[in-house]
């Protein structure tokens, strides 16, 4: 499948490299290419810059939002969820309508410093504002409740039987995400329903980033018991 990663942080790179492993033809998008590449800096958790990164996935190419959306089947928005709506902008309502849009992305607001807080919740989430904003894309809301490591190798922990959940309108596009997530070796997919429902595992990072406090990992995920 040809799938366009948009955002350069860690969990784009995580995900982009997984997919790249998995024998998908893999873009990653970002704002401006050679920017991106002209970094040397590392990121706010410590991170090499992305150069490092492109040069040790030579498979995995790196282009415009618009760019990398125009060839893609599958389209994961992997950006900071205060600069999603904008780089879903660039990326171009034509480039993603009809297409899947995996959206990994949460409301967090770090202006208060840690832990975040939510900049939506309650009554509205940020993937339907994604969905509202691009019509015609077929937004699927999941992987949005645990860190990128266990989004690409849940076998990490419980030999991978813990839940990850979907959201989303389009039930065929569902189904085309749940058997990527299947492929990564998710085992316990959970479909919450409609996009509305994106609004239950965003409001669950204030949560997920306590308990991250109080364990002192991330490496940890919800099971559920049934």
């Amino acid at each position: 499948m040809k799938i366009a990663v948009l955002g350069t942080g860690q969990v784009g790179q995580t995900l982009a490299g997984a997919l790249a492993a998995l024998g998908h033809e893999v873009t990653v998008g970002t704002r401006a290419p050679d920017a991106t590449l002209a970094r040397s800096e590392v990121d706010g958790f410590g991170n090499p810059p992305f150069r490092v990164w492109v040069e040790a996935h030579p498979q995995v190419r790196l282009a415009t939002y618009a760019d990398a959306a125009a060839g893609a089947q599958l389209v994961v928005n992997a950006t900071n969820g205060r600069g999603s709506l904008e780089a879903l902008e660039l990326a171009g309502a034509e480039q993603l309508a009809g297409k899947v849009l995996l959206d990994v992305s949460n409301p967090l607001d770090f202006s208060a410093g840690m832990p975040p807080s939510l900049f939506i919740s309650n009554s509205d989430s940020l993937g339907e504002q994604i969905q509202r904003a691009f019509p015609d894309a077929h937004v699927v809301k999941a992987l949005n409740t645990m860190n990128a490591y266990l989004m690409v190798d849940p076998g990490q922990l419980e030999g991978g039987r813990h839940s990850v959940f979907v959201s989303g309108d389009d039930a065929d596009a569902k189904l085309t995400v749940i058997e990527v997530l299947g492929s990564l070796g998710h085992q316990d997919v959970i479909d919450l329903g409609d996009i509305s429902t994106a609004r239950g595992t965003e409001m669950y990072l204030p949560l997920w980033a306590r308990l991250w406090g109080a364990l002192g990992t991330p490496m940890f995920n919800i099971k559920i018991v049934r």
